[in-house]
């Protein structure tokens, strides 16, 4: 009855914890740039003496989907958006490089280029300043050209380059801020293959429906982990009756 109870119990728990990352995804359904994590249930044999009937499941996070989200015209000068693998590099809170695929770009009153969760986008050479300007331009290879304020298109010049890498996707873990960080934590190399689009940005690939549908079936999984809980209680009272008669 222990056991039975014990195999309810568990169940219930790790449908939770799948119904976490469920509901992660789709709040994070409109968010720029977005990789969607992935969850996955194991089962484990229930551990103790006796003859080994009971097995119960857990269920862990295996990693995040790497699928291009879609990219969407906004026809604004400073948002890109990468065609196909590839990371933008920005400066973390911790002061690490970071990766990330949110291309919403801006740039601060000191001049600094920051992404639209306000972290610093990196250049090769460091955090990227863009002088004042009348004009901007990003170009395939994440060079920033502008013309300078009071002067004409003849005298446009590059103010930096986003550094843009590609590290094997095995080599990228995330982090609680929601941006990639490579395993051993150095610095994944500048790629020039890496291509970016201006005036688009990535959506989330988050599958809406997928999500939906995901989280009633963990919904019914749950209610019926909680009768099963139910069931075992009603047997232990209806047990514990039989032995006082």
């Amino acid at each position: 009855m222990d056991r039975f109870l014990y195999v309810s119990m568990t169940g219930a728990k790790e449908t939770l914890r799948a119904q976490t990352v469920n509901n992660h995804n789709l709040a994070n359904a409109s968010t720029t740039g977005f990789r969607a994590d992935l969850s996955a249930f194991q089962t484990r044999a229930v551990a103790g003496s006796g003859y080994a009937s009971r097995a119960y499941a857990t269920n862990a996070t295996v990693g995040w989907d790497a699928s291009q989200g879609a990219l969407t015209s906004t026809g604004r000068d400073l948002d890109v958006g990468i065609h196909g693998p590839g990371w933008i590099a920005v400066q973390g809170a911790d002061g690490r490089e970071a990766y990330t695929r949110a291309g919403d770009l801006r740039i601060e009153p000191s001049g600094l280029l920051k992404n639209g969760a306000g972290q610093q986008v990196m250049g090769e050479g460091g955090p990227i300043s863009v002088p004042p300007h009348t004009s901007l331009m990003i170009a395939a290879d994440g060079t920033i050209s502008i013309v300078p304020v009071g002067q004409g298109p003849e005298t446009t010049s590059q103010v930096g380059r986003i550094k843009l890498v590609n590290p094997p996707a095995e080599s990228l873990v995330r982090g609680d801020d929601g941006l990639f960080r490579t395993t051993d934590g150095t610095d994944a190399p500048a790629d020039a293959s890496v291509r970016v689009a201006s005036g688009v940005l990535e959506a989330s690939n988050v599958n809406i429906a997928d999500a939906m549908v995901n989280m009633i079936e963990l919904s019914r999984h749950f209610d019926l982990q909680v009768k099963a809980m139910r069931t075992a209680e009603e047997n232990a009272a209806a047990s514990a009756q039989l032995l006082k008669g």
